[in-house]
């Protein structure tokens, strides 16, 4: 008898599950959303450092990568047509005032909070990436590009003592649950 290989089947949908096309509306949406405000928290941590501050160039490196993954994702926007998230003007001031207020709280804390930030991201991303599946290798590419990137940022700050920052628990796990619902308002909102 002749064995047979599996094929790559997309699982049976539930009740109540969304199509992919939404789903993958939704990712985009999110990921905007989300790459706007990492761009604005970098804006606010580097508007505290000034322009000659030890840190500016590492910031400022992160930032440009975070910016390319916004300008990927305002692509997307257009491309799909899908509708960017309505709270872009809170993103605006909440990413801002989340990297200028870290900062103004010392350079570890700043750290911390691109740590507890990235981490969430990094999580999110690989989320992403197993609904995709082979569906849509090119956004799937994309995104595990950029997830590699989330990481080593994570990493980087963690190397600069994002750890060792005073309440490093307590800060960073409030800064993880502010994403996470950022993340979860930023998909239908």
């Amino acid at each position: 008898m002749e064995e047979r290989t599996p094929r790559s089947k997309p699982p049976l949908p539930l009740p109540g599950d969304r199509p992919l096309e939404q789903k993958v509306k939704e990712m985009i949406r999110v990921d905007h959303a989300g790459e706007y405000g990492a761009k604005r928290i970098y804006q606010g941590q580097l508007a505290v450092l000034g322009p000659h501050h030890r840190l500016s160039p590492l910031i400022r490196h992160m930032a440009d990568q975070e910016e390319r993954h916004l300008a990927y994702f305002h692509e997307e926007i257009t491309n799909r047509r899908v509708r960017p998230s309505l709270l872009s003007p809170f993103w605006h001031v909440a990413g801002f005032a989340l990297g200028a207020g870290t900062a103004l709280m010392g350079e570890r804390a700043l750290m911390a909070c691109t740590a507890a930030v990235e981490e969430v991201i990094d999580d999110h991303y690989e989320e992403q990436r197993e609904i995709l599946g082979e569906h849509e290798p090119e956004l799937s590419a994309t995104i595990a590009d950029f997830q590699a990137e989330e990481a080593e940022h994570r990493e980087t700050a963690l190397d600069h003592g994002a750890a060792d920052t005073p309440g490093y628990d307590l800060l960073s796990g409030a800064i993880r649950a502010g994403c996470r619902l950022a993340i979860n308002i930023a998909k239908k909102i």
